[in-house]
């Protein structure tokens, strides 16, 4: 049975996992406790969190929420970067600092919403566009062949307008 400090830990991880869009897991050796705040500070702008976790502890609370497929993930070291918004914004935030800083930071997986992600995918994740614009591409992909259909039903309309404006034209002329 776990102590008292340790159930109201296991809580707080339970609560962080429910809420979380997104999670990286990452393996902090190495790192010193100004990187770690570093990163910290730049997530948090993001609208995520950096914390560092005992892996028994987030495993009985990955138990709670019935998330036995992240459950293997937690070996060795390991901190967490909890995202709660837009889940490609936290990867290009954690990518970003990485990159700039230089950081001897690895990646080890993480999650999505109740999928497992990889290293591989998280790097994925970082590369593609905001949502509003990814949406956008979707928009216009659909209206384009809306616009090219309206236009070539309407050119045969057009062409009967343009006769009869002749014709009006030459019967004025005529007078």
């Amino acid at each position: 049975m776990p102590t008292e400090k340790k159930a109201k830990s296991i809580d707080k991880l339970e609560e962080e996992l429910s809420k979380a869009s997104i999670g990286i897991l990452t393996d902090y050796r190495g790192m010193k406790t100004p990187e770690i705040n570093g990163l910290r500070r730049k997530l948090q702008d993001a609208g995520g969190d950096y914390k560092v976790v005992k892996n028994t502890l987030i495993r009985k609370a990955a138990e709670k929420l019935n998330r036995s497929d992240i459950i293997g993930s937690f070996e060795g070291p390991t901190a967490v970067a909890f995202g709660y918004g837009d889940v490609t914004q936290l990867a290009k935030t954690f990518n970003d600092h990485i990159r700039t800083s230089k950081l001897n930071l690895s990646v080890k997986g993480g999650f999505l919403s109740n999928r497992v992600l990889t290293a591989d995918d998280v790097t994925t994740l970082a590369t593609l566009p905001p949502k509003e614009v990814l949406i956008g591409r979707v928009i216009g992909g659909i209206k384009s062949p809306l616009y090219m259909l309206a236009s070539a039903l309407s050119g045969p309309i057009r062409g009967l307008q343009n006769v009869l404006q002749g014709r009006i034209k030459q019967l004025e002329g005529n007078n």
